[in-house]
């Protein structure tokens, strides 16, 4: 890399393995190099390089993707972008942020409640993720029932494309009907169209107090209609559903019993506004409605933001309690009347061909939204089980597609995904991908075999 005598290289093992992976442990990490560019201008140079060498590039963000999106497998070389986390503008009239793409999540959001206004897309690992990588993965999180996806916040941005041409895209204007919306094309396309540099997102005041309510439900059946009822009388944000394996898992992790008494197959945190604690007696009255409905059969109010932020941790725990069982994750999505339905159908299919995996259930039902994670044996060769649930895939997704669901709710494509797109688009829709991959890159030089 002679030709960039100022970026920062790393070759050695150690950064080679750090940064050529993601959260999937699926593929082992094999990246040429990892190179550090500080400026959009760095990004360009890269990506020209690229062309002219026939070199393929990865780009890198906080790596907390659970895809593959971020793999380096092939001898790649790693575009990090977390050297480029400068604060461009906040702008306290326009409420919106302008900030490198490799400013962390949890940075933005700081920054924002500092200035008095609120970044709203939130999700477990929001403080090591980027900016830019949220954006090109679309995250979701656990507040999408209320405030919808990272796409939704997304004003403008800065992509090098795989051409090496730089896009501006949108320019942070609110109101902007000059044609097709670019801009959106990047949102949740992997780096396999460009890599983002630099983003502008949108901010609103800071939400009211909230409180949350820890509920058991008397069976799947109950979940959705308790949801609706839950809808109409209080302002939600989240509602957020696990299931008893869950439960267990985060108990033997955290080594606490959970808190309520009362054995149930499912559960939910629900989060709701509740300034100055005057919606107590509203929530009691629809819990109580709830349970005498026989949709509940069990639940408590937080009567403190301290006791809250303790019952979002048992929801919030569950992705680390089962990291050490190497889960095959499914990222499901259906519209959300299909839910119960959909989930009925996928553990009747689970039972029938591995009824000796553990599957655990949690996810944001309230938009829709199943994480299924499948759970290897302990004394299972974790190749073996990922040939299984290989073979488990093609049948979950016929499912997904019977309902007019996605493969992949929020945590994208990837390498994970990539196989099986086709049972959410159609093969014109991929066609039409193939094209704007051509254009946007001809070179194929930008995060080769992922998505497509």
């Amino acid at each position: 890399m002679s030709r960039f005598p100022d970026l920062e290289v790393l070759t050695d093992a150690e950064s080679l393995a750090h940064y050529g992976r993601d959260w999937t442990r699926f593929w082992a990490p094999a990246p040429e190099r990892v190179v550090f560019p500080r400026s959009t201008a760095d990004v360009v140079d890269l990506v020209r390089w690229a062309r002219s060498e026939g070199r393929a590039l990865v780009p890198s963000g906080g790596r907390t993707g659970l895809s593959g999106g971020a793999v380096a497998a092939r001898g790649e070389v790693v575009v990090s972008l977390e050297k480029m986390r400068g604060l461009v503008e906040l702008n306290t009239v326009e409420c919106s942020l302008t900030a490198q793409a490799g400013m962390s999540v949890g940075e933005l959001q700081r920054r924002a409640l500092d200035a008095g206004l609120y970044y709203p897309v939130d999700w477990a690992a929001a403080a090591s993720s980027q900016l830019g990588g949220s954006i090109a993965t679309n995250a979701g999180g656990i507040r999408v029932l209320r405030y919808g996806m990272t796409r939704d916040w997304v004003r403008g941005l800065t992509v090098v494309d795989g051409r090496g041409e730089v896009l501006e895209l949108n320019r942070g204007l609110i109101k902007n009907n000059a044609g097709p919306d670019l801009r959106q094309l990047m949102v949740g396309s992997e780096g396999i169209f460009g890599i983002i540099t630099e983003a502008t997102v949108g901010l609103i005041p800071p939400p009211p107090q909230q409180s949350l309510l820890l509920l058991a439900f008397s069976g799947l059946e109950a979940v959705m209609p308790a949801l609706a009822r839950l809808q109409q009388a209080l302002t939600l944000s989240a509602f957020e559903f696990f299931d008893r394996r869950s439960v267990a898992h985060v108990e033997a992790a955290l080594g606490k019993p959970f808190p309520l008494d009362e054995a149930a197959s499912f559960y939910a945190v629900v989060e709701f506004d509740d300034p100055d604690q005057a919606c107590q007696d509203q929530a009691l009255a629809v819990f109580e409605a709830l349970v005498e409905a026989e949709q509940v059969c069990d639940g408590l109010i937080s009567q403190s933001d301290a006791q809250a932020a303790e019952l979002w941790r048992w929801r919030e725990a569950i992705s680390e309690s089962i990291a050490p069982r190497t889960p095959y994750k499914n990222d499901l999505s259906v519209r959300v009347a299909r839910v119960p339905d959909f989930l009925s159908d996928l553990e009747s299919l689970v039972a029938r061909h591995y009824p000796d995996f553990e599957v655990v259930w949690f996810g944001h039902i309230g938009d829709g939204n199943l994480h299924m994670n499948v759970l290897c044996p302990e004394e299972m060769d974790p190749g073996d089980f990922r040939r299984a649930c290989d073979g488990l895939s093609p049948r979950v997704f016929e499912v997904v597609q019977a309902h007019g669901g996605s493969v992949s709710a929020e945590h994208g494509v990837g390498l994970l995904k990539r196989d099986y797109l086709h049972f959410s688009r159609s093969a014109a829709e991929m066609d039409s991908l193939r094209v704007l991959k051509r254009h946007f890159d001809p070179d194929g030089v930008l995060n080769p075999g992922k998505v497509l």
